[in-house]
């Protein structure tokens, strides 16, 4: 997911990423990045589906 909110005439240029990746090991990662600068941070789960799950919530939370 990729979202982009921008305001010129209030100097406004933020983004909102998220990517679900596997990890080495077996492990589930959602990966956010967020803002004008870019700030990343990844949150390791155990299954895919509680890495979906978590997705869902923030997508919504987001929206």
């Amino acid at each position: 997911m990729y979202l982009i909110r921008t305001e010129p005439e209030a100097n406004l240029h933020q983004f909102y990423r998220m990517e679900i990746a596997r990890g080495l090991f077996g492990d589930w990662s959602l990966i956010r990045e967020w803002g004008r600068v870019g700030q990343v941070r990844t949150d390791w789960f155990t299954t895919e589906a509680d890495t979906k799950d978590a997705r869902f919530e923030l997508h919504r939370r987001q929206l």
